[in-house]
Order: structure tokens, then sequence, then C-alpha cells
């Protein structure tokens, strides 16, 4: 069981679903340090100038991800107003950076794997996003 998972069972429980807010907060640490070891990589890359794209999006993503960590961890007096814009702005970075590690992971097995985290996330991401939604439409019957 990851540590968020245990977190999140260990106080007063929110009406959003414990399994998926643990695997939404588990993949995107996992994406921020995925994105964070690929800059790393590509940094050792012999022509840094074509990795500049790539760079640039892991650098955000992985702040992206980092910050919405912190955001969803907090589930006490939760503000699902900040959250959720957060959170699909969180998606959307992890497509677009997946996007970019794709096309380099025929040269780069690195940004193969950074690929897949972003993959993950972004789907863990639009998950919550569901979860959300259906809990408004359940507060509105």
């Amino acid at each position: 069981m990851s540590y968020a998972k245990q977190m999140l069972e260990s106080y007063r429980a929110s009406a959003i679903d414990a399994n998926v807010l643990a695997a939404a907060i588990d993949a995107l640490s996992d994406c921020a340090q995925a994105c964070t070891a690929n800059v790393d990589a590509d940094l050792g890359d012999a022509d840094v100038a074509s990795m500049i794209k790539c760079l640039r999006l892991c650098l955000d993503c992985a702040d992206v991800c980092t910050a919405t960590t912190r955001v969803a961890s907090r589930k006490t007096a939760y503000e699902e107003g900040f959250a959720r814009p957060l959170i699909e702005v969180c998606a959307a970075i992890c497509a677009r950076c997946g996007d970019e590690c794709e096309r380099h992971a025929p040269m780069h097995p690195h940004c193969g794997v950074c690929e897949q985290a972003c993959r993950r996330c972004e789907q863990a991401c639009r998950d919550l996003l569901a979860e959300y939604s259906r809990l408004a439409t359940a507060r509105l019957t």
C-alpha cells in the first residue's frame, strides 16, 4: 500500500474515493520524479540543443505535478474550486510532455520511461476529475 493511501485512510475520510485520490497522488509524484530525472538525462546528451523543447516541458511538468501533489494531498477542508483547475492543467501538461517524450523515445530510452509516467499521470488526473464530477452529480440528486 502506498504512503498516500495510508495517509488518506489514517484520518477523517472525505467524499472523494481514497483509491482514486491515492492513485493520482502516486502518479503525480512518480511523474514529477521521472520528468526531473529525464531532464538530467537530456542534459547529458551530446546534442542538448535538440532537446530544449523536451527539457522545458519536463521542467514545467515536474513543477505542475509537484504543486498538484501537494494540493491533492490536502483533503481536509478541500477546495475543489482551486484543485480542479490545477488538475486539469496537470493533465494537459502531462499529455503535452508525454507527446514530446514519445518523439525522442526511439533515440533516448529515458524519454520513453518519462512518456509512460506522463501518460499514467494524465490518466490518473482524468480519473480524479471524473471522481469530482461524480461527487458533483451526487450532490445535485
